[in-house]
């Protein structure tokens, strides 16, 4: 197994310079082989009309996130039917976030597309989003998000809405409703990127964060062509919990001003039950109301706690310095890995 241990990012890596740049179609998967077909045929379409109309050349980066059907089978047979076609292939599942940073590695374009094999994200916008940034010199990427969650249950277009709202009022990275991860970007934008090489990663927040001018495109949402989402609620929500972590503090500073008006809350209570004792010479009685606020102050110490906690475990997390992920195979080891056969001798034993 080919194990990739540098878990820091790469130096700005420069493609060599021809006459025709270089577009790469990086695309995570997992547990898409329903799709692939479906999405090759459309990638290769599109990248015939990017040939077409601005001489550009295209690679398909694919990465197998550890996938338990056929989805790697199908790479390598794309792979023999078009060298065009990479691929890398985890060796389990790391999730979503560490493929697209393999991904954006493995890149050797002058510009760079991230997409889902689903089709959610429609290839064909990739000739109107390149030609933009062919005019427009000044900026370094062009970006989408949907424009309506049509098709989408109406509980989690809610809850995902509200993730929007508090994660732009928590922190100074600003992150647009609706945002998809399909964008195309230059090879500045793509360096930019790749410098971060946390293990906690937000990929929204980080394409955010390192500025640069983007042109945004909104389109109709988008059915998937095969297959079943990959999404539960459970993992948008921790999801959620990884982008207000990563770029907000203000959790923290909340459980801090909790703990305060907690304490002043506490002081006004016993100066009135000092008060109370002193004019009407009876002691407050009741131990239900006692107990429940000892629950109430309890429960509050453990959600701050838990707060802090969190923090702690990225702290905790980066500080290992273990691999963003770990590789399997390439288009280019498979045919290097030796198979160790046992000789004649042993066969007899």
């Amino acid at each position: 197994m080919e194990v990739t241990q540098e878990r820091r990012g790469p130096e700005p890596h420069t493609p060599p310079r021809e006459h025709n740049p270089l577009v790469s179609f990086v695309v995570p998967c997992f547990n898409e082989q329903e799709s692939l077909p479906l999405f090759y045929e459309e990638a290769t379409r599109v990248a015939r009309t990017l040939l077409d109309r601005y001489g550009t050349r295209a690679e398909f980066v694919f990465v197998d996130d550890g996938s338990s059907d056929a989805t790697l089978d199908e790479l390598r047979r794309l792979h023999e039917q078009d060298p065009r076609v990479r691929y890398v292939s985890f060796s389990r599942n790391f999730g979503k976030e560490s493929a697209l940073y393999a991904g954006l590695r493995t890149a050797r374009g002058d510009y760079v597309a991230t997409l889902d094999a689903d089709l959610q994200d429609p290839p064909s916008l990739l000739p109107q989003m390149l030609g933009f940034l062919a005019e427009h010199p000044d900026y370094d990427c062009v970006a989408t998000r949907r424009e309506t969650r049509a098709g989408e249950p109406p509980v989690r277009s809610f809850f995902s809405r509200l993730f929007y709202r508090i994660i732009n009022r928590l922190s100074g990275t600003h992150i647009v409703d609706g945002a998809r991860d399909f964008r195309l970007m230059t090879r500045t934008f793509v360096d930019a990127v790749l410098s971060m090489s946390e293990v906690n990663r937000f990929s929204k927040g980080l394409f955010s964060w390192v500025g640069f001018k983007t042109h945004w495109i909104s389109y109709e949402n988008v059915e998937r062509v095969a297959g079943k989402t990959k999404w539960n609620f459970r993992g948008l929500f921790r999801y959620s919990i990884e982008g207000i972590v990563g770029f907000s503090t203000v959790p923290l500073m909340f459980a801090a001003f909790l703990g305060i008006a907690c304490c002043l809350v506490s002081f006004i209570s016993i100066v009135f039950i000092i008060v109370r004792a002193l004019l009407y010479g009876d002691p407050v009685a009741g131990w239900p109301s006692t107990i429940c606020i000892i629950l109430l102050i309890g429960g509050l110490q453990l959600f701050c706690t838990g707060i802090l906690g969190e923090y702690l475990a990225k702290t905790y997390t980066e500080t290992k310095h273990r691999p963003i992920y770990l590789t399997k195979e390439t288009e280019t080891s498979r045919h290097t890995r030796t198979d160790i056969l046992p000789t004649d001798q042993e066969s007899h034993r």
